[in-house]
C-alpha cells in the first residue's frame, strides 16, 4: 500500500466492512510508540451523530407515556 502525493492512503474494502467505515466517518490517528493508529473519533458513529442532530427537535407537548401510547395504536 502506498501514500499519494496527497497524503491518501486507501483501506482495503474488507478492512471498511469489519470495522464499519462508511464515507465520511470520522477517523483520528493516534501514535502508539513507534505505530499509527487508525481509530474512530469518539463521535464518528452514525448514529450517535443522527441522535445528535436530533436532540431538542421535538416540538410536541407530550410525556413520553402519551407518545408511547399514539405508538402502539
Amino acid at each position: 500500500m502506498r501514500i499519494t502525493s496527497k497524503g491518501q492512503v486507501t483501506i482495503p474494502k474488507d478492512m471498511r466492512d469489519r470495522f464499519g467505515l462508511q464515507p465520511a466517518t470520522e477517523v483520528e490517528f493516534i501514535v502508539d510508540g513507534n505505530a499509527l493508529r487508525l481509530v474512530h473519533s469518539s463521535a464518528s458513529r452514525r448514529g450517535d451523530k443522527l441522535i445528535q442532530k436530533m436532540q431538542g427537535m421535538a416540538t410536541a407537548n407530550m410525556s413520553t407515556d402519551e407518545i408511547m401510547t399514539l405508538t402502539r395504536g
